[in-house]
């Protein structure tokens, strides 16, 4: 991956930019109910961008039923794209997964994915905007 330009912004920015769930989410480290998000049922071959600054981070060809309510991956698009943050709320000890561009919250990741990386991402869905592949 390229160097990263990070992207600042202030609170009333974000809020502007964002839908109350979506700044919730990404900007407060929120968490959709399970089964309530978008994208858990999305099938069209495609990319997840960051609701908060258009970053790719995942494809659909790395998406998996993973049963828990939330858009799971085994992947992202591409090194560099995700950053890893110790989690300690909540009297767990996590890896919460954030946009390393804007910063955002995306989930979690936890070691019980399928191959090839054994990782399976737990997202939200409102942290994502999703773009189709051109039809071939």
């Amino acid at each position: 991956m390229k160097a990263i330009q990070k992207v600042i912004k202030s609170e009333a920015e974000w809020r502007a930019l964002l839908t109350p769930e979506q700044y919730r989410v990404l900007r407060e480290h929120g968490t959709e109910c399970a089964f309530t998000g978008p994208f858990l049922e999305e099938k069209r071959t495609g990319t997840f961008h960051c609701a908060g600054c258009d970053t790719a981070l995942f494809r659909t060809d790395s998406k998996y039923e993973s049963g828990t309510g939330w858009p799971s991956f085994f992947e992202p698009v591409e090194e560099g794209v995700v950053s890893y943050h110790e989690d300690r709320s909540y009297g767990m000890r996590r890896i919460e997964i954030r946009c390393a561009v804007c910063d955002g919250h995306l989930g979690h990741v936890f070691p019980d994915g399928p191959k090839p990386s054994g990782r399976r991402y737990c997202t939200n869905g409102a942290a994502f905007t999703f773009r189709a592949d051109p039809a071939e």
